[in-house]
């Protein structure tokens, strides 16, 4: 999962390890992107007008859900694609869920889970796949201080599994928690919606199933995942570094 993807503030710079650049990202973003390979990617505070070009590039479908900062896109996204240094975090922000064959997206739902002091929401996807297999996704990104990660991220999973049934679900996002300082919360998840472990103590990403074996537990990808390589420094890609799982349907 990615978050804050494509980023670049400042004028066009070096570093001792690192390289930035006054333009989008968004072609080297999903040319990498396209390179893994994967059924179904979960993507937050993506830049809503992404969809379409990374679904394309990753041959995938998608649903969004915009988050906060989308008022007056149009002006926004032509300044975006002039100075992204002047806009940062304000150029607009959504989560995504990216689907690829033999999956298919039949149902969207979004969910509004907190309005103040940022607007966080939940998408929802129901898939059909081989054999009519279901199997439904939910992605967040949850509040960062207080109670709000962890309110937002009960109440998501409240609504996800609502939403399921008894549908297999995928539920992961950036949860703004980390286990080894909120285990109550990945308790509840556990014992109440029947959600598996989350990625490593120290992570606020998370990749979470229920009713589907654990093949690769979730875990963080090498941290060049998220870097392209420019003569000897890196362009960093996101601020994140990627969560991967492996999953099987039972």
């Amino acid at each position: 999962m990615i978050r804050r993807c494509g980023r670049s503030r400042g004028t066009c710079s070096t570093g001792a390890t690192h390289v930035q650049v006054n333009r989008s990202l968004l072609g080297e973003f999903a040319e990498r992107l396209a390179t893994e390979a994967w059924d179904i990617a979960l993507l937050q505070e993506v830049p809503p007008r992404w969809l379409v070009p990374l679904c394309r590039r990753t041959e995938a479908s998608g649903a969004s859900a915009l988050t906060a900062r989308n008022t007056a896109a149009g002006a926004r996204a032509w300044l975006a694609d002039r100075r992204p240094d002047l806009l940062g975090s304000w150029e607009g922000g959504s989560n995504q869920i990216l689907v690829r064959r033999p999956w298919r997206i039949e149902a969207v739902r979004r969910a509004t889970l907190t309005r103040w002091p940022e607007r966080r929401r939940l998408i929802f996807v129901d898939l059909r796949g081989p054999g009519a297999r279901r199997l439904a996704a939910a992605n967040l990104h949850a509040s960062i201080s207080g109670r709000g990660p962890e309110e937002d991220v009960l109440r998501a999973a409240e609504r996800a599994s609502r939403w399921s049934g008894d549908r297999p679900l995928v539920f992961g996002g950036d949860l703004n928690l980390r286990p080894r300082d909120s285990p109550s919360v990945f308790d509840v998840l556990h014992r109440r919606f029947g959600l598996s472990p989350p990625t490593a103590p120290h992570s606020v990403d998370h990749v979470l199933a229920r009713n589907m074996e654990l093949v690769h537990p979730p875990a963080l990808l090498d941290a060049h995942w998220r870097e392209r390589s420019i003569d000897d420094r890196w362009l960093r890609l996101s601020d994140h570094q990627p969560v991967v799982a492996v999953f099987g349907m039972r």
